[in-house]
């Protein structure tokens, strides 16, 4: 009751207030009407809220139901969660006495049954990465899925799969020592796949047209190598392909693989060359041309003294070596006294030595300058490898084998071509002064039998 008059009091104010409004506007309002305008209202709000209180316990009853629903399903859920811990204790103790009682029966076939299964997974990796899987595939698969089935406490091998274990052993070790021939697809360099013949060699190698195979365990492809070893292998590999029955040398992997990976790794005598850059082929120019030159000294030197060797044997003296043109000095000042004629003989000497002595010092230059070319080449390899350093850090070492390769082999290139220079040049100087000494003796030859004559 309160309430309806404190609403009456507020709407009475908001009237009085509109009144007010019209009032200055000149309108006027019947206060009866309002007064019934009023009651109208409040009547339609009361009928309202019983319609709505009324849908409210319509709908209270609905949900002590639901509730009541709820409640019951929790009771049986709870019900059921209590059954089933119950029956989980039941089943622990009902399998760890099947548990025990399986430990007994088996005894020592438990031992025989977990040796079994270690054999499996062995000798599964080992078919898995051996050459003779190319030619019988599906061993390492059967080893698996029995591997795996007696991983399970219910799975036991049987007696056909023991059998069959120590069979594909047996084979293992009966194909390791047989030279076949088989066909199978195998992949080129080129990345095309065609069927050749393949010829294997025990557990160690594939070979096929004189190329060397590389087998892939996971996915059982034959594939040939990008990179082919030396010569000489490939050529005992088709050597072995094309025999009929006779020994051939055959180089063999023992490791499986990893010495020919190594080995076909290795790099060639050219890429060795070009690993020195630009240095290196300014140091093998030089040295090309310090070995022709020394080539060609040599042959010259080795003429002129085979003709002095000539001379030497001979009372007739020819102009076309040196000895004879130092000789000849003596017949063209026949009445010159010792003095005169020892300083013609020596005038003629001199004029002979710069001719055998030609490019011997280019030679000697070569030599010298060629380890220092290596060590600039050394220090610019160093420098590029402290640069791959300093961007890069040290945490992979291949950014950093450029450089110390460039540097390696650019030492190694100057003494390669410093070491042949110098024995050449001690070689052809040795030859030019035994050349010289001969002048030298027969000189004073001349001038003691003058000397006698006057």
């Amino acid at each position: 009751m309160f309430k309806q008059m404190k609403k009456l009091v507020v709407g009475l104010t908001a009237v009085g207030l509109s009144f007010g409004a019209m009032a200055q506007s000149d309108r006027a309002l019947d206060l009866d009407a309002l007064l019934k305008q009023l009651e109208e209202g409040q009547f339609a709000q009361s009928q309202q809220n019983e319609q709505r209180e009324q849908r409210f316990m319509e709908r209270r009853a609905e949900q002590d139901q639901i509730l009541e629903e709820a409640r019951a399903k929790r009771d049986q859920l709870l019900q059921q969660s209590e059954q089933l811990e119950t029956r989980f204790e039941e089943n622990e103790f009902k399998l760890a006495d099947l548990n025990g009682a399986l430990d007994n029966r088996m005894g020592s076939l438990k031992e025989l049954f977990g040796v079994l299964q270690q054999v499996a997974g062995d000798t599964k990796s080992k078919f898995q990465n051996s050459v003779i899987s190319a030619q019988i595939p599906g061993r390492s698969e059967f080893l698996d899925n029995m591997a795996q089935e007696m991983g399970k406490s219910s799975k036991l091998a049987s007696i056909e799969e023991i059998e069959r274990v120590w069979f594909e052993i047996q084979r293992e070790m009966t194909e390791s020592g047989d030279v076949e021939t088989f066909e199978t697809s195998v992949v080129e360099a080129g990345g095309e796949k065609v069927t050749k013949e393949v010829l294997r060699v025990g557990p160690f190698a594939l070979v096929s047209d004189g190329m060397y195979l590389d087998y892939n365990g996971v996915t059982g492809t034959v594939a040939e190598l990008v990179r082919q070893p030396a010569d000489r292998y490939q050529d005992s590999a088709e050597s072995l392909q094309n025999s009929d029955g006779e020994l051939v040398e055959f180089g063999i992997d023992p490791t499986g693989g990893s010495i020919l990976g190594l080995l076909v790794q290795a790099p060639t005598l050219k890429e060795r060359v070009e690993q020195g850059g630009v240095v290196g082929y300014i140091i093998l120019i030089v040295g090309a041309f310090g070995l022709a030159l020394a080539i060609w000294r040599l042959v010259a030197l080795t003429i002129t003294k085979t003709k002095v060797d000539k001379q030497l044997k001979s009372k007739k003296i020819k102009t076309t070596n040196p000895l004879g043109r130092v000789m000849s000095v003596r017949d063209k000042y026949p009445n010159a006294d010792t003095e005169a004629l020892e300083l013609h003989l020596t005038e003629a000497i001199l004029g002979e030595v710069p001719k055998l002595s030609r490019n011997l010092t280019i030679i000697k230059i070569i030599s010298v300058v060629a380890p220092l070319m290596g060590l600039l080449g050394t220090v610019t390899g160093m420098i590029n490898t402290f640069q791959a350093i300093t961007l890069f850090g040290t945490g992979d070492p291949k950014l950093m084998a450029g450089g110390i390769s460039t540097a390696l082999v650019t030492t190694v290139l100057g003494l390669v071509v410093a070491i042949p220079m110098t024995l050449l040049y001690a070689i052809l100087n040795t030859r030019s002064k035994n050349i010289v000494y001969i002048l030298q003796e027969q000189a004073a030859g001349v001038i003691a039998e003058r000397a006698e004559r006057s």
